[in-house]
């Protein structure tokens, strides 16, 4: 387990800060923070700690800057303690510190920014969750790539999580999806019927129609023969075959969206059926607790906006009162039919996650599910008054357009109307796939460039980080053929003495490195797994800029010849910049790589 520099030293500046202000609120001390200096002229951090205690300290942020700039240069490891601007102060760091950093990282191996942030929190973190009526396409590739890497990042930060989808088997898009299958089974048979005379029959037509249900009705065709059928090959009344048809082709879905994922490098630890909970009574469960505290009633909801009088039809319904919490109207659960909304499973499902033990529920939706977040909040406070409550979060990712030589690519031929996420992977490889969708933040508007994630060059941020990490690599292993294997072990490398090193692009390349710690929970905190991949572009770049500086500086290559100890040094700070690499590369779920081709 690391200990974060900076973890480190915001003690000591709480510890001077509240021996200046005595009677310091401890709700502002635990609001004080040290956060990097954008300019390095500007020192290694900086602290807004006076200027949260001057209003409680009736003082002039500027006078406890002062105080606390002069308190903080006798901490050891300070070398300089300023204050600057309207009431902050700039640290810098004895170059000793960063340098002893390089050893944290080396002990630590990959480990190294591991934290104990979520200890003893139990998360849930469902993602993807798409319905189970064809292959996984681009659309879905986001929020998987997003919640499989939150949940990394989660468990880096030291919560016990847990990964799962939820397969929403249970609604009418499943029933359509069996109608489209029986289709593809009818072919099989040889069905005399041709597609639009049995489309005519079908509640809302053929919904799903991609090649992907061919195998389907081919295996359906092999199970069962002729008995899904009725005479001459024509279709039967759907009771006789719905019950049969219906999971075997969610089954045959899920298999398919379970290689798809895998092929991502996303494998969930837990799928739970929509259909199972409804079974199971724990929707109507849930729904006897809101109503035991007094939140449901028999309402009629206003029209919708948009329409006109005569297109609503005021129905009595059993109505959530979301509004009691935070919600702008309060929420059908049952319909004038008696009959689930969706909202009302969904209530039941955040409420089953609730009682297998999570602590903290967190979903990654579309963005088009964005005006549905409030009520689904709304819902899972209300089932924890007076009982166990949970936080809740929820990601939301906008689509992705996916373009080559500046132009929309649309179609598969596989799946007909869109390209899949298999597609994208055959095209690209699945780390520029993942990487290259955390490069924004999720709720951001993104463009997957398919020219750019496969140029090497710098405007590729995966490309740009993997050869950082492929550089690093060839030295070691230049390195091992100067000295052999056991000089440039981690565990040789870790006594290195590393006073030599000293130069600005090698401290750059230090303090980016002692951010690591920082960034994880940070990162965690906030639920931004982007943050993770904006570091690595980072580091790369400090990297980089040091390599580059080699070609015209003797001094700062990597292999000093005549020099064993700085060469030594200098490995030792290759190999934690290696280390920290492929630790963020596993949050992300991307694979690093040895060498460049």
């Amino acid at each position: 387990m690391s200990d974060s520099l900076f973890v480190r030293y915001l003690s000591h500046v709480r510890d001077a800060l509240r021996r200046i202000v005595p009677d310091l609120p401890e709700e502002v001390a635990a609001r004080v923070e040290l956060t990097p200096t954008r300019d390095p002229a500007h020192g290694d951090m900086a602290t807004n700690a006076a200027l949260l205690a001057a209003k409680p300290a009736r003082r002039r942020p500027a006078e406890i800057a002062a105080e606390l700039a002069a308190a903080l240069v006798e901490v050891p490891g300070i070398a300089k303690a300023e204050p600057a601007g309207p009431g902050f102060v700039n640290l810098t760091l004895d170059e000793s510190v960063l340098r002893a950093v390089v050893g944290d990282v080396l002990r630590a191996g990959e480990s190294y920014g591991d934290a104990t942030l979520g200890q003893g929190v139990r998360a849930n973190v469902e993602y993807v969750s798409a319905n189970p009526t064809g292959p996984m396409h681009v659309g879905h590739c986001r929020g998987a790539v997003v919640g499989d890497a939150l949940a990394n990042l989660l468990a880096k930060a030291g919560y016990a999580v847990t990964k799962e989808y939820y397969i929403n088997d249970a609604g009418a898009q499943v029933i359509a999806l069996a109608w489209a299958a029986y289709w593809r089974y009818l072919e099989a048979i040889g069905t005399t019927m041709d597609r639009e005379a049995f489309a005519a029959l079908v509640p809302g037509g053929i919904q799903y129609g991609g090649d992907y249900l061919v195998p389907v009705g081919q295996a359906l065709a092999e199970l069962h023969g002729t008995g899904l059928a009725g005479p001459d090959g024509q279709p039967a009344a759907a009771e006789l075959w719905m019950d049969t048809v219906k999971p075997f082709v969610v089954d045959a879905m899920m298999a398919m969206i379970r290689e798809d994922l895998d092929a991502l490098g996303v494998r969930h630890d837990v799928f739970t059926s929509e259909a199972a909970i409804l079974a199971g009574g724990v929707t109507d469960g849930a729904i006897a607790r809101l109503d035991a505290q007094g939140l449901l009633y028999e309402g009629v909801l206003e029209p919708p906006k948009g329409k006109l009088p005569d297109d609503w039809e005021a129905r009595p319904q059993t109505l959530f009162r979301s509004t009691a919490f935070g919600d702008d109207v309060d929420r059908p659960l049952r319909k004038s039919d008696g009959s689930n909304t969706y909202f009302a499973n969904d209530i039941g499902y955040h409420d089953d996650k609730v009682r297998r033990g999570a602590d903290q529920l967190i979903d990654v939706w579309g963005a088009d599910h964005g005006g549905y977040v409030t009520r689904m909040k709304a819902a899972v406070q209300a089932l924890a008054v007076g009982g166990k409550a949970v936080g809740f979060d929820v990601l939301l990712c906008q689509i992705v357009r996916i373009v080559r030589d500046g132009q929309p690519v649309r179609m598969s031929k596989r799946a007909g109307t869109f390209v899949t996420l298999r597609d994208l992977i055959d095209e690209v490889g699945r780390d520029a796939v993942r990487f290259t969708m955390l490069t924004r933040k999720a709720d951001a508007q993104m463009e997957f460039d398919l020219d750019q994630v496969v140029a090497q060059t710098r405007d590729n941020p995966v490309f740009y980080v993997q050869y950082a990490h492929a550089r690093c690599r060839s030295v070691l292993r230049a390195a091992q053929e100067m000295l052999g294997e056991a000089a440039i072990a981690p565990v040789a490398l870790v006594e290195a003495d590393l006073d030599g090193i000293g130069s600005d692009a090698e401290l750059a390349l230090l303090r980016r490195i002692a951010q690591w710690p920082r960034t994880v929970e940070g990162a965690a905190q906030a639920h931004e797994p982007h943050r993770i991949a904006f570091y690595l572009g980072e580091l790369a770049g400090d990297f980089h800029t040091l390599w580059n500086r080699g070609r015209d500086d003797a001094t700062l290559r990597f292999l000093q010849e005549d020099d064993p100890v700085a060469t030594r040094a200098k490995l030792a700070m290759v190999e934690a910049t290696a280390t920290v690499i492929r630790s963020g590369l596993a949050v992300l779920g991307v694979e690093p790589v040895e060498e460049m081709r």
